[in-house]
C-alpha cells in the first residue's frame, strides 16, 4: 500500500522504490483512485492506492533494479531479550521477515507466557513481512491468555502503514519510542 490516509483530512504517499514520504494537503478521495493526489505533488505511478508509485526523485524512467542488493545474514544475533522494572523487553535488530520470525517464535511466545508486560522495540526494523505480522498477532494472542500486555516501540512509517493497512493499529498500543512505552 502506497498511498494512505495520514490523519485528519490527510494522505500519506510512499515512494515504492526509495521509501521516500509525501503528506497530501488533502484526504484521499473516497473510492479506489487516488490519481488527484498522486499527480498534485508530481508523484507517477497507479491510478489506484496499492501503487506502485514513484516520488518526483524517482519519476526519472530509470528502470530499479530486479532484485534489492543482497543483506547481511546476521540472524545469530538478530535480536536481544531482557527485563527492565519487571518489563520484558524484545529487541528486534533486523527486519522482521519470515527468517527472523521463525528464530524468534519461541522466545516470543515463552516471554509473553511468563511476563505481565512485554515491550516489543521495532525501532530498528524497517520491514515486515507477513509472517512477522503474524507473528506479532501470535504473539499478542499468548500475552492476552496470560492476562498480560504486548505493546509495541519505536515502529518504522513502514511498519505503521502494513499495521493500518491489516487494520491492526488499534489492536497494540503503540509508543513513540522505547522510554515513552516503559514510562507507561
Amino acid at each position: 500500500m502506497t498511498v494512505v490516509p495520514a490523519g485528519d483530512r490527510t494522505a500519506l504517499l510512499i515512494c515504492d522504490l526509495c521509501g521516500a514520504e509525501d503528506i497530501s494537503a488533502q484526504a484521499a478521495p473516497a473510492g479506489d483512485l487516488v490519481w488527484p493526489l498522486v499527480s498534485e505533488l508530481g508523484w507517477s505511478g497507479s491510478a489506484f492506492p496499492t501503487g506502485p508509485h514513484r516520488c518526483p526523485r524517482c519519476s526519472t524512467g530509470e528502470i530499479p533494479p530486479a532484485e534489492p542488493p543482497a543483506r547481511p545474514r546476521t540472524y545469530g544475533a538478530s535480536y536481544t531479550m531482557r527485563e527492565l522494572d519487571g518489563v520484558a523487553l524484545v529487541t528486534p535488530l533486523t527486519d522482521l521477515d519470515s527468517t527472523l520470525a521463525d528464530h524468534l517464535r519461541d522466545d516470543l511466545m515463552q516471554t509473553a507466557a511468563a511476563h505481565p508486560r512485554v515491550v516489543i522495540d521495532l525501532h530498528a526494523v524497517g520491514f515486515i513481512d507477513s509472517a512477522g505480522l503474524g507473528l506479532l498477532v501470535r504473539a499478542r494472542q499468548e500475552a492476552r491468555q496470560h492476562d498480560s500486555v504486548l505493546d509495541l516501540a519505536a515502529p518504522s512509517r513502514f511498519v505503521r502503514t502494513v499495521l493500518h493497512t491489516m487494520r491492526l493499529d488499534g489492536a497494540f498500543r503503540i509508543f513513540p519510542d522505547q522510554q515513552a512505552a516503559l514510562n507507561e
